[in-house]
């Protein structure tokens, strides 16, 4: 095995092109095992193998640096820079991220996951002083306002930056594809080049109005490329464009890298690939093998499929139902039909369905256009991604206060994808901007009644949930009515306020401390903003201890506002102020006490304490 035998990408350089094409197929085989066992983002990782491969081959890693945008096609990289040993704990808690990680590695540079910054860092890479700084960017990157701030800024700075945008979607013509890679290898040859550079400046210096005829001859090879080459975007933004090449020709790629690193200034090669490339089921289903479960290899089938509904199924089928009622219902979403449980929408009602692109700040500004006209939009996202819109949900929504709802799929605790995806951070944002109601719902048919409530109020709402499947255990369910909350249990030892998914753990809390001789009231809380403050402070005044159980961090989030309500001493429970690792949700409850047994010891110590 060729792989077994990289331990630093230097070692490639020792390796003939046969033995490289033989790599990459080593290095899809160990990709797929793997992922088949642990989960991961198959599709794209196995597309970029062949550009990942050249680009090691050709630069010095890590004196040179690679930033990915987003990260997902990064398992090949990791793979070629020394972690093929450790690559069988990928997504495991307390093993290799799913992601690039500078904690991993000093071949990742910035700890990646989310889209169209790579362009931004890779430049001030460049500036501050890196040899050669490469931004491997997706076509779905440039759905992105940041990236393009980044190739602008690019153009002007005239830095050494070499971007690589692969785009896994583009269908290009057997001529023009040809005819562009004839083309590009002239125009990257050394040669070439050294000849137009002597004669421009035989022209500029000997020649009268010789400033005049290279404008006019810098024009023509402009339109000769931009009749060839679908890049003359790229050109009027200061870059040299090369491309596209087959993204799967391993030789081609080397041949063109060599050429066109040896040039000074913004270079953007440009590639099309094949996602899933090598695997049969993930090329025929790229948008199931994104972020793929645990599968059968043989097959390509999941395993250990789920019975119980998810939040994001209830969700999908609720919002279907109630557009069928509503007609000025539209629904958005930022490249993520699938996985925001907006497929069924989409498919039922096109024409009141958005896909934004990976552009969240577009979408929630795009949505409080609808509500201007009278519609009712609904914007779907993940939570850590509603991060990259916060400047617009204070401006557009909070400050323009139009009836819009957004619903934040994978809050609190995600799982395996890690520190750039747990929404952890989005009840204690999310609070802080004026006119903006915030609910979090505790079971199936809560989060159904919150959706007919925030569409039927006229404000804006944001519901989150998490990605988790329901709970079998059913409990009767009040109207929702606005900033109240509702008693589950009653008791007369301690009040247990929790909210979201935290309401079931402690309902169980409850049922542990009564072991104890605790006799615990549990309230779901329902509205993180604004909060039932009768209720609370009732309770304050019955109960001498007060717990706050959230899956939110503690800092600024819903124990706080309860604490800033009541103005006493109270227990909260919740996440630390930091970057949550990956792992199992189950196991990552469980290691921060927000299970129920978690939750009973941790009121059974406050208790003991305090008295």
């Amino acid at each position: 095995m060729l792989l077994e035998s990289i331990n630093a990408p230097q070692d490639l350089k020792k390796l003939k092109l046969q033995q490289l094409n033989v790599l990459c197929a080593e290095v899809r085989s160990r990709i797929v095992e793997v992922v088949s066992r642990n989960g991961g983002h198959l599709a794209s990782s196995l597309g970029a193998v062949e550009i990942i491969m050249a680009l090691h081959y050709c630069l010095n890693f890590p004196e040179d640096m690679i930033v990915f945008d987003v990260g997902h096609q990064a398992y090949a990289h990791k793979l070629l820079s020394g972690r093929n040993n450790r690559f069988d704990s990928l997504r495991k808690a307390g093993g290799m991220s799913g992601f690039p990680s500078h904690t991993e590695s000093t071949y990742d540079p910035f700890t990646a996951g989310h889209s169209s910054d790579a362009v931004s860092l890779a430049l001030g890479l460049s500036a501050g002083g890196c040899k050669k700084a490469v931004a491997l960017i997706g076509d779905g990157s440039l759905s992105g306002g940041l990236c393009f701030e980044g190739l602008n800024n690019a153009g002007h700075l005239k830095k050494d930056i070499l971007v690589v945008l692969n785009t896994n979607e583009l269908s290009i013509s057997p001529a023009v594809g040809a005819v562009s890679v004839y083309l590009n290898k002239i125009i990257s040859q050394p040669l070439y080049n050294r000849f137009r550079q002597s004669l421009e400046n035989f022209v500029r210096n000997r020649l009268p109005k010789g400033r005049i005829i290279l404008k006019l001859a810098d024009k023509f090879e402009k339109e000769l490329k931009g009749f060839f080459v679908p890049g003359m975007l790229f050109e009027e933004l200061g870059f040299r464009y090369f491309g596209p090449l087959d993204g799967h020709n391993l030789g081609l790629l080397i041949h063109t890298l060599k050429n066109i690193l040896t040039f000074k200034g913004p270079i953007l090669l440009h590639v099309f690939t094949k996602k899933g490339m090598g695997y049969p089921p993930s090329e025929n289903d790229p948008v199931f093998f994104h972020s793929a479960a645990p599968f059968d290899i043989a097959t390509g089938r999941p395993l250990n499929i789920l019975i119980s509904e998810s939040y994001t199924d209830v969700f999908g089928r609720k919002i279907v139902e109630l557009a069928k009622m509503n007609k000025n219902i539209v629904a958005i979403t930022a490249a993520m039909p699938e996985g925001t449980g907006l497929a069924q929408f989409r498919d039922k009602y096109p024409d009141r369905f958005y896909d934004t692109g990976i552009a969240e700040a577009h979408a929630v500004c795009f949505a409080v256009g609808l509500a201007k006209k009278g519609m009712k939009p609904v914007v779907v996202v993940y939570s850590t991604f509603l991060q990259r819109a916060y400047d617009q949900l204070i401006e557009s929504v909070g400050l323009q206060n139009l009836p819009l709802t957004l619903c934040l799929d994978r809050a609190g605790i995600s799982g395996e994808d890690g520190v750039t995806h747990q929404g952890i951070f989005d009840l204690a944002y999310l609070r802080s901007i004026p006119n903006l109601v915030v609910m979090a719902p505790h079971s199936a048919d809560e989060l159904e009644a919150m959706l007919e409530f925030a569409i039927s109020l006229d404000k804006p709402v944001a519901i989150r949930y998490p990605k988790d499947k329901i709970s079998a255990v059913r409990y009767p369910l009040s109207a929702i009515r606005y900033a109240k909350a509702e008693i589950l249990k009653e008791g007369r030892d301690i009040a247990i306020i929790a909210i979201g998914a935290m309401v079931t753990s402690s309902l169980e809390a409850a049922a542990l401390l009564e072991k104890e001789n605790l006799d615990a009231c549990v309230v779901n809380g329902r509205f993180v903003k604004p909060l039932d403050k009768e209720l609370f402070l009732r309770l304050s005044a019955e109960f001498k201890y007060i717990v706050t159980v959230e899956d939110g961090i503690l800092d600024g989030g819903f124990g706080s506002s309860v604490l800033e309500l009541l103005n006493r001493p109270i227990l909260r429970l919740g996440l630390p102020c930091e970057f949550i690792e990956h792992g199992k949700r189950e196991w990552l409850l469980e290691k921060y006490g927000l299970d129920a047994k978690g939750i009973a010891q941790s009121v059974t110590k406050s208790i003991v304490h305090s008295s």
